[in-house]
């Protein structure tokens, strides 16, 4: 029976087709203690544990002038060696080095005319060390299945049937999370709301706040892109965000989004910029849905500033339920429908969005990869509608890792913006051992710590 690529799912091919530079490759990128394996062996292990999945040996057909949804076809001349690469960083072969060789990898379209993914062995990392890439379209999944798709290419993901034959790292018709929707939803949710398909007020209200909102100029963190990319990443140690989430009652996702927001602030103030309220709209995809919170630039104490954060996250929690129905309204438009209105909305000058951040879970004790041990897994998002940065994090084992893309002329020290991380959450650190009082802030948010 043949299958279809879902509308959503198409107009992710849409936005890239109306933008040359555009190219939504995302990854998971992990580096692994030596020695690296033979060529020949590691092609012939991937080989055996991708082959559980049918999805990476079908590339997507398209109907001629969109009548129809793309569907998913053998590829006849699929090949494991098309896909499988391998490639040496420069000496001295430090995370710089290997950082670098993943922008040039991922400035690049993948091959449409194939399977839409693309596995690559980095070798020459110093100590000994080595890489693995795993580069796929949102078409095929999205960042927390391609996570997936990684620990099933471990040695535990086999032993444990959670490898790539599971629903998890190919999309299923029912089954979507993370990332899905989070390039797409931009423009589906605004397609609704400007065809009048939902008829119900509140259904209206909330698909026009997400709307109207794309069109509101911010400044210098959106425009359009370039096609070469920069990545770069941060690593924080698990313990001490625990630490800061019992401190403050927050979450997780609330250190990660408040050290963004500070290295963020920073970085506009070193270019000589006043940080304006709400001018840090940021796209949040969670595994229910995708929030738009204006994080608080602006602000400079640390503590008020992760408390603002939980909040503003909330209350975008509450905003994003109102256009619940209008995706899934999305969902039953015909495809030509679709496929215009998406090209049409890809054009339009976005400017109120400013980046892309989003957490993905990963996996919780230590992955091996042919006997060799997963030290570090960063993740890599994608950048896309003049959001010129986008950052991805995900806890691994017993630390947090930030993983930043950004445009490569654009965006410039985006190493900068991930130093920034680090400090911040450092900051929130050293706030989270003083002495507790109650209080609330000036902006009427409870405060249980002195700041």
């Amino acid at each position: 029976m043949t299958e279809h690529l879902r509308p959503l799912d198409t107009s992710l091919l849409h936005v890239e087709d109306a933008d040359r530079h555009t190219h939504l490759g995302m990854g998971a990128l992990a580096v692994l203690d030596g020695p690296i394996p033979d060529h020949e062996s590691l092609i012939s292990t991937l080989g055996e544990r991708i082959s559980a999945c049918p999805r990476f040996a079908q590339r997507l057909r398209r109907r001629v002038f969109d009548l129809g949804a793309p569907e998913w076809v053998h590829d006849g001349n699929f090949s494991l060696a098309r896909h499988v690469c391998r490639v040496a960083v420069p000496r001295p072969g430090s995370d710089d080095e290997l950082f670098a060789v993943v922008a040039e990898l991922m400035s690049w379209r993948l091959d449409r005319d194939r399977p839409l993914w693309e596995i690559w062995a980095i070798e020459g990392l110093s100590g000994g060390r080595w890489a693995l890439l795993v580069k796929v379209h949102p078409c095929i999944a999205d960042a927390v299945a391609t996570v997936h798709i990684l620990a099933g290419l471990s040695d535990e993901g086999v032993a444990h049937g959670s490898g790539p034959g599971t629903a998890s790292p190919a999309k299923s018709a029912g089954q979507r999370t993370g990332w899905h929707g989070a390039l797409s939803t931009a423009t589906s949710i605004a397609v609704d709301a400007m065809m009048g398909v939902v008829q119900a007020e509140q259904m209206l209200r909330g698909a026009a706040e997400f709307a109207t909102g794309l069109l509101r100029p911010v400044g210098p963190l959106n425009g359009p892109l370039t096609s070469r990319r920069c990545y770069t990443a941060a690593r924080v140690r698990a313990a001490e965000v625990d630490q800061i989430c019992r401190a403050f009652e927050v979450t997780v996702d609330d250190v990660a989004l408040a050290a963004i927001t500070e290295s963020y602030r920073n970085i506009l103030i070193r270019r000589g910029q006043c940080p304006q309220p709400g001018s840090l709209r940021t796209l949040v995809p969670t595994r229910q849905e995708v929030l738009l919170p204006r994080l608080p630039v602006d602000e400079d104490n640390p503590v008020v500033r992760l408390r603002m954060v939980h909040a503003r996250l909330a209350e975008a929690a509450v905003a994003a339920e109102r256009s619940t129905a209008v995706r899934a309204v999305a969902r039953a438009l015909p495809a030509p429908v679709t496929a215009w209105a998406t090209n049409l909305l890809s054009r339009l000058p976005q400017r109120s969005v400013v980046a892309l951040a989003a957490t993905v879970p990963g996996p919780k004790l230590p992955l091996h990869i042919m006997g060799r041990t997963v030290s570090a897994v960063f993740p890599i998002p994608p950048i896309a509608l003049q959001l010129r940065t986008g950052a991805a994090i995900l806890r691994y084992a017993d630390e947090l890792f930030f993983g930043i893309l950004a445009d490569y002329d654009a965006v410039a020290g985006a190493d900068e913006l991930a130093r920034g991380i680090e400090a911040a959450v450092a900051r929130l650190l050293a706030r989270s051992k003083r002495p507790r009082r109650s209080g609330r802030d000036r902006h009427g948010l409870a405060l249980v710590v002195n700041v």
